[in-house]
This record gives C-alpha cells, structure tokens and sequence, in this order.
C-alpha cells in the first residue's frame, strides 16, 4: 500500500455549499442536462477551458435515449504519472425531483418531507467536483485527470455502459463514489439480468362465460407461487450458491368484467455467480411456462409465454491487491480514517468500468437511507469523502 501522507485542506463551506446547491437542482434519469450545465459552469468559472469539456453520445445509445451524453473532462498533468479518473453519476431517482435541502445538525436532508434529496449520487458527484475545484484555487499539483460525470446509473447504468471509451484518455485506475460509508472500499459488485414476461391469454366475459377464457393473471400468480415455494424468489440459497431475484413490476387488466387476456410483468435476478445467475433465469422462465400450461378453457387452449432476460451488467472483484484498491485505502487513511474493503451486492458504474479495461474501486460519501423520503447525508462524512477524492485527484497516495 501507498504510504499514508499529510492531507490536503479543503474549503468545507464551500464544499457543503455546492452539494446543498446541486442536490436543489432536478435530474431524474435521462434528464440530467440542467446539472450537467451547473456543473461545466462550475469547472469554466475555475478556469478549465472549454475545450477540456466534452458530452460523449451515451444518450443516443441508451435504450433509454435522454437529453444529454455524459460530461467528461479531461486535464493534462502538471506532473508525470499515469492518468487517473475520478467519477460519479448525476441522475437522481424521480422521487428526488423538487427537493429543498436543508441543513439539520449533523445531516443535510431534504425539507419537504414527499421528496428524497438526491444524496445519491449528488454528494458523489460534489466530491469529484471538489477535488478538481480545490486543485485550481490551490494551485495543486497533480497527475493527468479524467472527471466522468455519468448520467441514468439509476434506470441500468447506461452512461457507464455506453461512454465513448476514447474520450476517457486510457487512465491506469478509476475512482467512484457513490452511497455509503468514505472508508469503505467496494472492491466487487454482483451481476443483473433484467426478466420481461408477456403473458397472452383468453379474453372472454368473467360473468358470462369465464370458462371460455384463460386469465392471463391467474398465470401470473401461479408462476410466483411456484417460484417463491421452491426458493427461486426474494434471497436465494441453493447449498453454497447465492443470489436474489424479485418480481418488480406488474402491469395488466382493464375491467373487472373481462377475463384478463394480457398481462407484463418486469422482474430480476441477481449474483456474484453468472452459472448461479443464469439459473435463477432459467427457473423464472420454467416457473412461468408450466404456469401456462396449468390453466386451460374450454376449447383446451392454454397462454402464451413471451420471456426475455437481458443482462444489465456483469459481475466483478478484484483483488485487495489491486493498484487503485490499495491507493483508495492509503487515501482513507491519509485522512487518519480506518479503512476497510467491502464487495456489493447491488450493480454500480464500476461494473462497466472493470469491463472497459478500468479497474475502478468505489467509495462512498455518507448518503443514507438512500431512494426513500428519509434520505439524509452525513456532512462529516461527505467532507472525509472530498478530502480523501483531493488526495487521489492530486496523487498524494
């Protein structure tokens, strides 16, 4: 491991400033353009020149299309060493659209009670920002620099997935932060496939001749059943294999009076293991098809099954070993924090970072209770997390 050395200061109101500041402004998933403005406005009034600023086509990649590319900046050195790159995302979850943050004590959270805050990952994305910042106003030394500000991490970390590559500068090792403790470095992430059910029944008049249709919901409800009676739904423990899957979203019926004739439902199934993973897909996909042959009218036609699972992103882990694990953990404790490693067991940007060809370790910055309405960010965390991103940012360790 790096050897731990003296921290660079930082401008703690000012840093508690610009989180409450970003965190006010609404960026759901794929309409990020509003703070991915903010924040260029930020890096030019530092002085970065525009042409260090870039949007790549992330969003015209993106299944889900969007309004803007991720915001990539990209700074030479004033030193020799390899080029690092320092990242967080800037969609929040919709349920933080309109937020009003606050200062209370200890935490930030937000005022109006209906709403998140947008913690996650504004707080990530502040302490990139930060360290950059905090380099211009001291006159820092550092090594070449990529900020990757990624945009819809929340909806299937498609800006991570889609960024063009070649914008990045080829850096040696990656540093994220996201949600969760500053000291923690998360080394791996689990695997997900995304599951989508088009169940086909029989319409027909539920009180005049149900037996003449074949309810696309009664199906449904038997394929879960079976699922979550043989262990294939919620945690699944299979002897020494792992992993979770959950039935997400249902969508079908119009009227009471009609045999449900359509029905899609959205469901996933996540482990660290891609045979294990791959079985829990394969379970879904049986649960349901015998499910459909169970249930029949009377002309004996049966529903019909659409499935289709897509992998949203890989696994990985990499070995405490690793230069940018061992460089986060000096960094932490630069700072005179305890610091500690951890694998995850949701999907994060690093997953397709690692799968670029960036060994990328992820950092938290004191969010918690993320994606609800009690959100709240630790700001003696959040300032450890700016302090540990100018260590890193500078290549103190």
């Amino acid at each position: 491991m790096p050897t731990p050395s003296v921290p660079h200061s930082i401008d703690s109101s000012a840093a508690v400033d610009l989180v409450t500041e970003l965190m006010a402004i609404p960026g759901k998933s794929g309409e990020e353009a509003q703070v991915a403005a903010a924040i260029t406005g930020k890096l030019r009034k530092a002085g970065i020149p525009a042409a260090a600023i870039s949007h790549d086509g992330a969003n015209r990649r993106s299944p889900a299309g969007g309004q803007v590319g991720n915001l990539i900046v990209k700074l030479p050195g004033s030193q020799r060493a390899p080029r690092r790159l320092l990242m967080a995302h800037v969609d929040t979850v919709p349920l933080c659209v309109g937020c009003r943050p606050v200062r209370r004590g200890a935490f930030i959270q937000s005022r109006d009670k209906t709403t998140g805050l947008g913690g996650d990952d504004r707080a990530g994305a502040c302490v990139v920002l930060t360290a950059v910042l905090e380099i211009f106003r001291q006159e820092l030394p550092h090594p070449p620099l990529t900020l990757f500000f990624p945009v819809q991490e929340e909806i299937g970390l498609y800006g991570a997935r889609f960024v063009s590559i070649s914008k990045l500068g080829r850096p040696a090792m990656g540093f994220n932060w996201d949600g969760g403790d500053p000291g923690l470095a998360v080394l791996g992430a689990t695997g997900d496939y995304s599951i989508d059910v088009t169940i086909d029944g029989i319409a027909s008049h539920a009180g005049g001749h149900p037996e003449e249709g074949v309810n696309a919901i009664a199906v449904a409800s038997l394929a879960i059943a079976d699922l979550t009676r043989n262990g294939w739904h919620g945690l699944i423990e299979k002897g020494r294999q792992r992993g979770t899957s959950n039935v997400g979203i249902v969508n079908g019926g119009d009227a009471t009076n009609v045999v449900t004739p359509h029905l899609r439902l959205k469901a996933e199934a996540r482990s660290h293991d891609p045979k294990f993973r791959r079985k829990i897909v394969n379970a879904f996909e049986r649960a349901f098809r015998q499910a459909a042959g169970q249930l029949r009218n009377t002309a004996g036609k049966t529903a019909r099954i659409t499935f289709e699972a897509t992998l949203k992103y890989e696994s990985f882990v990499m070995s405490e070993n690793e230069p940018c694990v061992q460089t986060a953990l000096a960094a932490v404790e630069s700072i005179g924090r305890e610091s500690g490693i951890r694998i995850s067991n949701g999907g994060l940007d690093a997953n397709w970072m690692f799968d670029h060809g960036i060994p990328t370790v992820t950092l938290g910055c004191g969010q918690q209770d993320i994606h609800t309405v009690n959100e709240s960010l630790h700001v003696e965390s959040y300032l450890q997390a700016c302090r540990i991103g100018l260590q890193l940012a500078t290549g103190t360790t």
